[in-house]
């Protein structure tokens, strides 16, 4: 739960800075006075805590930390495809992350671009392909693997869980946008398989996206998605803009961004995890999730030396493109 100290600093904070943009203390005070009434009428309680655990924290081969295999294991395996799930089972994870997409029929189906051209022998947007279309093309075709798992398709969401419940891995759904479609999709995956509240988790970095599932589900463990910087940067740490101040601009939308998600974002949403780029994450920063109960979770690592540091340092789960060898990430 949030502290009652950090209640008290937070909106002490929003306070004080409304009061000196409007140097009026009664509509600083009126305003305060509505978002607190606001957290407290229209945030959601996590779920508890011995079922965020189950999910988080499923019991491993000689007590190790949970170890998820990043879109399936893109580098063992074609990302995204029940060929990379089985391998992820084989190989050791506890878990897969899985990207969910529509095609312009509805079919919900497993997909981390917009487009299908960096993973298939095809071209073209996602949604606006039928899934018969989809269906005929090779998930396989620009693997480094691709002979060893040529004629791979492109998987439905029900397939992917079906395999997933199967090998008995934790599922986490990752969600990029359209919440009322993903948030109505995923409740009936849940009640069609209600083991998946024990098994699954559901991300994304869009609030909305995580919102509209607790509204839809509230008994579904949730977690946000966070890198800093991730409004004015690329994930390799280029920047976005080229202009200096579109870049001022973000890099300030991206500071308010952040310290939206450790003090505000977190508790409206009721999560119970936050997974959070590798780099960024300290033992401090796990020390201060933990206080709130909120397991955090560190993505994309991918090399042995990081792996040892967050079995035996953090001591808390990761996300992983490969359960086998070092490799670079993919982005």
């Amino acid at each position: 739960m949030l502290q009652i100290g950090d209640e008290v600093v937070y909106f002490s904070a929003v306070f004080l800075l409304v009061m000196l943009g409007t140097r009026s203390a009664t509509g600083a005070s009126l305003l305060t006075a509505f978002l607190y009434v606001f957290m407290v009428m229209f945030r959601f309680p996590p779920v508890p805590a011995d079922q965020a655990g189950r999910v988080l924290r499923p019991r491993t081969p000689a007590g190790g930390v949970p170890v998820v295999a990043h879109r399936g294991g893109s580098h063992d395996a074609p990302e995204n495809t029940l060929a990379a799930i089985r391998e992820a089972s084989r190989n050791g994870a506890t878990g897969v992350e899985l990207d969910l997409s529509f095609t312009a029929d509805g079919v919900p189906v497993l997909m981390h671009d917009e487009t299908v051209d960096r993973t298939t022998n095809g071209s073209g947007p996602v949604n606006k392909m039928q899934f018969s279309q989809l269906r005929r093309l090779d998930a396989a075709a620009r693997h480094r693997l691709r002979e060893k798992f040529s004629g791979e398709k492109v998987p439905t969401l029900q397939e992917a869980v079906d395999e997933c419940i199967r090998h008995q891995l934790t599922i986490f759904f990752d969600v990029k946008g359209q919440p009322d479609k993903a948030a109505s999709v995923l409740h009936e995956m849940y009640e069609k398989f209600p083991v998946l509240y024990n098994t699954s988790v559901v991300s994304s970095f869009e609030p909305k996206v995580i919102y509209k599932m607790r509204q839809t589900d509230p008994n579904v463990v949730t977690a946000l998605t966070h890198r800093p910087w991730r409004l004015s940067r690329f994930d390799d740490g280029t920047p976005r803009s080229l202009s200096s101040w579109g870049h001022l601009w973000t890099a300030v939308l991206d500071v308010l961004l952040d310290w939206a998600h450790h003090h505000i974002l977190w508790k409206l949403c009721g999560v119970s995890a936050i997974l959070v780029q590798k780099d960024f994450i300290s033992q401090d920063y796990v020390q201060y999730w933990a206080e709130r109960e909120v397991e955090v979770v560190g993505w994309t690592v991918n090399t042995a030396v990081e792996k040892d540091y967050y079995q035996n340092l953090l001591n808390i789960g990761f996300v992983t493109d490969s359960l086998l060898e070092d490799c670079d990430p993919h982005y």
